[in-house]
């Protein structure tokens, strides 16, 4: 056999390991182009559970019969469009606030007391993309009071895209408007944040031998003499955690209206509104803001999966 190496640990992929900036993260909603409308949603992670499903796969080794397995319920409370943004070679251009906001978004933004202008005003030669910035109306559920906001590309052309704002503005939008049940989807988020962690942790590095000295849960060299320094590619102690992480290629297996089904969940409580069950498991604790958005590269593998859910364990 072969000598086992390990060149270096740790991907240089994500970098710099550090606490994100904010909980919900930034998305190149140019590069989404599927979806009915709005190309993203705002949801909160619930927790996991266990469903009792019947396998629907085509061509699956278990097609026909029940199976269990992992799911995370996601509760997605209704959002409203705060403003709306016009882009001209993807810069903005001009900014209209929405009217009938909600009070608690005065403790995240300041919103003006004079009116601006309207849709109308603004000519369709001034722009060429619009997209819109949503919030949540998280105050219907039991997790917190402000709301969070993203901004969310919308589909299809210009002329689609205004219309959809102006049938939409100072409304409701619920998540089943959006989504569809068996559709791929794409979550972007925060993971659980783990403070500050040693090397064997962070990086997967292997213990070092109970004789050695100067400790065992460290890396056995830094580097070189010369040049004499550490590069920053030496696994070492640092922030582990609250990284922003997008899980691709979720199927969702089950949505709709909450109406007293899901009940004391730990460390959540109880889903007052919107849920959409999804296929595995979701980066973040509970409570976490999460991005749902509509798939950037849908598989096959993924999109194929037919669930029927039976029984939630």
């Amino acid at each position: 056999m072969p000598t086992r190496k390990s060149p270096r640990k740790g991907s240089l992929q994500f970098w710099p390991r550090k606490r994100a900036r904010k909980f919900l993260p930034s998305t190149n909603w140019d590069a989404i182009n599927s979806g009915k409308n709005l190309k993203g949603f705002i949801c909160y992670k619930a927790g996991m559970a266990s469903a009792y499903v019947k396998d629907n796969t085509p061509d699956s080794m278990t097609n026909g019969k029940g199976i269990v397995i992992p799911i995370t319920i996601l509760e997605c409370p209704p959002i409203k469009i705060f403003s709306i943004r016009f882009y001209k070679d993807k810069k903005v251009i001009k900014e209209i606030l929405s009217e009938g906001l909600d009070k608690e978004l005065k403790k995240k933004v300041k919103i003006p007391r004079k009116k601006g202008k309207k849709i109308e005003d603004i000519k369709q030669e001034d722009y060429d993309d619009v997209r819109v910035i949503i919030y949540s109306q998280v105050k219907k559920t039991g997790i917190k009071k402000t709301p969070d906001l993203i901004e969310v590309g919308l589909k299809g052309s210009v002329e689609e895209k205004i219309n959809f704002i102006k049938e939409n503005l100072g409304k409701d939008i619920s998540a089943l408007d959006v989504f569809e049940k068996n559709q791929v989807v794409d979550l972007r988020g925060l993971t659980k944040g783990k403070g500050f962690s040693g090397p064997v942790k962070r990086f997967g590095i292997t213990l070092k031998s109970h004789k050695s000295e100067k400790g065992r849960r460290r890396p056995g060299s830094i580097g070189p003499w010369h040049p004499a320094r550490v590069t920053f590619r030496v696994p070492m102690a640092g922030q582990l955690g609250m990284f922003t992480r997008v899980i691709y290629n979720n199927k969702i297996i089950d949505m709709g209206k909450a109406e007293d089904k899901f009940k004391n969940i730990k460390n959540f409580g109880d889903i007052k509104t919107d849920y959409i069950i999804v296929y595995g498991s979701i980066q973040g604790s509970a409570k976490r803001q999460l991005i749902i958005t509509s798939p950037l590269r849908e598989t096959k593998r993924q999109s194929k999966k037919n669930f029927e859910l039976l029984e939630l364990r």
